[in-house]
């Protein structure tokens, strides 16, 4: 079983990318051919949700309204979803997942999954999916290639990491959750993550031959948090 977050700045990062997308395809579908293993592909807002929260703040939302701007970015994971979900037929035979812990139909070869509700981003659903079919990785593809030791925004000393264990993980990403924040991996996954003794490999979506590297188990580019 193989778990993958993938974020919606891979899936539509300023419009939808049906290149990447088919591509996509492929790399899984060729994966699940050689392998015959079964691909959890949880998928997450990323800028459209965050535009459409922004455009909730600037319309006159109040930014200590969390719930509504998570339901926003929701919805945003929601569409790229559905949009993966027809975009893999035939490995995909089942409806997008919306709560990682109700009733769950599982007959295809790729499940795919988008946001449940407020309190966390789609990196804790990958997580409790993970947990719930007994996968003990999560990938988790976006557009940041390694965690750092701290921002690189803000800290120009900050290194990129091979491996971080999760103690020292939840000391870059912190405890509290904000909607629309753009982590590794989210405070609230990292949590349960840690928990749950998951080990998560970061690594850039983009690159389609890293990816397919992950999961033939070989060597990569990208980041092990928790177990090695």
């Amino acid at each position: 079983m193989v778990v993958i977050s993938l974020g919606g700045s891979i899936v539509v990062p300023d419009a939808p990318d049906s290149g990447l997308i088919r591509a996509y395809k492929t790399v899984l579908g060729d994966h699940i051919t050689s392998t015959g293993d079964k691909v959890i592909l949880v998928i997450g807002g990323g800028a459209a949700a965050r535009r459409y929260q922004a455009a909730f703040r600037d319309a006159g939302g109040k930014l200590a309204d969390a719930d509504a701007q998570d339901w926003i970015g929701i919805m945003a994971t929601r569409l790229n979803a559905e949009l993966i979900r027809h975009s893999l037929a035939p490995y995909c035979q089942d409806p997008v997942v919306y709560d990682p812990t109700g009733p769950i139909s599982f007959t295809g070869s790729v499940l795919v999954a988008a946001g449940w509700k407020p309190g966390f981003s789609t990196d804790n659903d990958a997580v409790l999916l993970a947990e719930r079919f007994h996968a003990t990785t999560v990938v988790n593809l976006s557009n940041i290639a390694q965690v750092y030791s701290a921002d690189p925004k803000l800290d120009a000393a900050a290194t990129p990491l091979e491996s971080v264990s999760w103690a020292e993980f939840r000391g870059i990403v912190g405890d509290e959750w904000t909607p629309g924040k753009n982590l590794p991996f989210d405070t609230v996954a990292t949590k349960r993550a840690a928990e749950l003794h998951l080990r998560v490999i970061a690594a850039d979506g983009n690159d389609l031959d890293n990816t397919r590297k992950i999961l033939a188990g070989k060597p990569f580019f990208g980041t092990t948090i928790g177990p090695a």
